[in-house]
């Protein structure tokens, strides 16, 4: 038996498990989107991240990268132990048909596995559901977990899309975004620099300034000012 598992977020770039082939491609009837919540690898319960997920749409077509594992039950069964731990957060896993450039009305392999989540706020505590672009950049731009933060999961994604040929609108949109917001809120710490007139460095040489010679200390007892500061 044979595994193909497809990816279509951090997959595509940080696939974690042992593969035997990696073909480029795309699934038909499903969109990317960053509706799902990562509250353990990016992000944390206080703070989730926005983590992509699948949206169906008729028409829609999403590009990823799909991996083959074969090699015998064992190794199917190792990928499929990290897979499902990492992908705790998808509560669904999705057969689907898997198409590649060349030949895009035939598939080239069926009964791809793909992980997605359930679009409901009820039944999913994990989906967040779509929100005002800016909305979800702020969040995106200042969410942190264990793993890393948010805004490392859009940039390496819109980098890896764009190394594999096929650029995500969306995917570019919103990494745009996640930057104006970083700028925004770099901003008001470069105005604050600006108004004293004095770097960090230049506050330790002038600190250092107001220290006493060293030949000052020599036989003598180590003033209070300098034994305060160390």
């Amino acid at each position: 038996m044979v595994l193909w598992v497809f990816g279509y977020g951090s997959l595509v770039y940080n696939f974690g498990f042992d593969y035997d082939e990696k073909v480029v491609g795309f699934i038909k009837g499903h969109k990317r989107v960053f509706d799902l919540a990562c509250i353990d690898h990016r992000g944390t319960p206080e703070h989730p991240a926005r983590t992509c997920t699948l949206e169906a749409g008729e028409g829609e077509i999403c590009w990823g990268a799909a991996f083959c594992v074969k090699g015998g039950p064992e190794k199917e069964r190792l990928a499929m132990e990290y897979l499902e731990r990492r992908e705790c957060e998808y509560d669904l896993k999705t057969s689907v048909d898997f198409y590649r450039e060349d030949d895009p009305h035939k598939p080239a392999v069926t009964g791809v596995l793909v992980f997605t989540s359930t679009p409901c706020k009820i039944s999913n505590k994990y989906y967040l559901g779509p929100a005002p672009l800016e909305d979800m950049a702020r969040q995106i731009a200042t969410a942190t977990g264990p793993c890393g933060n948010n805004r490392d999961y859009l940039f390496k994604l819109e980098k890896a899309l764009a190394e594999i040929g096929h650029e995500d609108d969306m995917v570019i949109e919103l990494a745009n975004e996640v930057r104006s917001v970083l700028a925004r809120i770099e901003r008001p710490k470069e105005k604050l620099s600006l108004s004293t007139g004095i770097s960090d460095t230049s506050r330790i040489s002038l600190k250092a300034a107001h220290l006493p010679s060293p030949l000052h200390l020599i036989g003598g007892p180590l003033p209070e000012a300098i034994a305060m500061d160390s």
